[in-house]
């Protein structure tokens, strides 16, 4: 048996089909990556600027902001990297960082789904009782525990992978995917294999049960209430549901992907299963939050205006 640490890289096979294109799609990786980074980065100076802005259904979206630039930043440098690369090969430790970083950014995404969904279940359906129930200090546990729960969960995911004996090192895939890793050892995986199924029920399986259980009770409230209520649900809900249903249809398409055979789909189409999850939901988030949540899109509007009337005025 070879041993994990007898490789010092993996080869990521997914980039044959790339050839005499590769300056194309790195042009457009980056470009992607720029307006990524500065979508989201204007959404969280807004709201950590403005203190009107200092309010949970504002706090959580910012949290998913954050969330984007930090699973945009631990694929997209890589993605770069390997565009113009002739070899294609990461070193071991990378690999496993990217891993981790990709895994963590999955998981923090559904746990801030599932508390975004509950906090406008409380708006919703204990709108009196609201700020009582989603203090600020409650907001920021919330938000801490969406991420140590996820960084903790991955380290131990992580260091099991690290530990498994390969008969090989070519990863069929433009990142690194721990899947891919397990698919590749020599040495027993039932324990990897039972924490893949652990962490499925616990951070994808539980927050949609969850959030399907706030979204029954929301429904049940707008059927019962007002006009105005139901309006309110709407407004509030809109950009969460859309988020959500998003992220759900990207987390289909890797699983598919990861678990099937693939032979008899065309290159192209290959790519864009591994692209989709970590391109559209950064790109989708700050353009459904920003336009969705008026008081957000009000203030990038004033700023701008007074921006542009200030370069005016000199």
């Amino acid at each position: 048996m070879i041993n994990v640490t007898q490789f010092s890289h993996f080869r990521l096979g997914g980039y044959s089909e790339t050839g005499f294109l590769k300056h194309i799609y790195f042009l457009v990786a980056i470009l992607i990556y720029m307006l990524i980074l500065c979508a989201n980065l204007l959404l969280i100076t807004v709201i950590c600027r403005n203190r009107s802005l200092h309010e949970p259904m504002y706090m959580f979206p910012c949290s998913l902001f954050v969330n984007e630039l930090f699973g945009s930043t631990a694929f997209f440098p890589l993605l770069l990297d390997q565009l113009l690369s002739d070899t294609h090969t990461v070193s071991v430790p990378l690999c496993l960082m990217q891993i981790y970083c990709l895994y963590s950014y999955v998981f923090v995404e559904f746990f801030n789904l599932t508390v975004i969904s509950y906090d406008r279940y409380l708006a919703i359906c204990y709108p009196l009782q609201y700020n009582s129930y989603m203090t600020f200090k409650r907001v920021s546990v919330n938000i801490a525990a969406a991420w140590l729960t996820a960084f903790l969960h991955m380290f131990c995911t992580v260091s099991l992978s690290a530990s498994l004996q390969l008969c090989g090192n070519v990863i069929d895939y433009i990142y690194c995917n721990n899947y891919s890793v397990i698919k590749l050892a020599c040495s027993d995986t039932r324990v990897n294999n039972i924490l893949g199924f652990c962490s499925l029920v616990l951070t994808v399986i539980v927050p949609l049960i969850l959030i399907f259980y706030t979204y029954m009770r929301i429904l049940r409230v707008c059927f019962s209430g007002s006009k105005q209520t139901r309006q309110k649900a709407v407004s509030t809900c809109t950009p969460h549901l859309v988020s959500l249903f998003n992220f759900s249809f990207g987390c289909c398409f890797e699983v598919i992907q990861s678990r099937f055979e693939k032979s008899g789909l065309p290159p192209f189409m290959v790519v864009f299963l591994s692209l989709y999850i970590f391109v559209s939901q950064p790109l989708l988030n700050p353009i459904i939050y920003g336009l969705k949540m008026s008081k957000i899109f009000d203030t990038c509007k004033r700023l701008f205006c007074s921006k542009f009337l200030l370069i005016q005025l000199k």
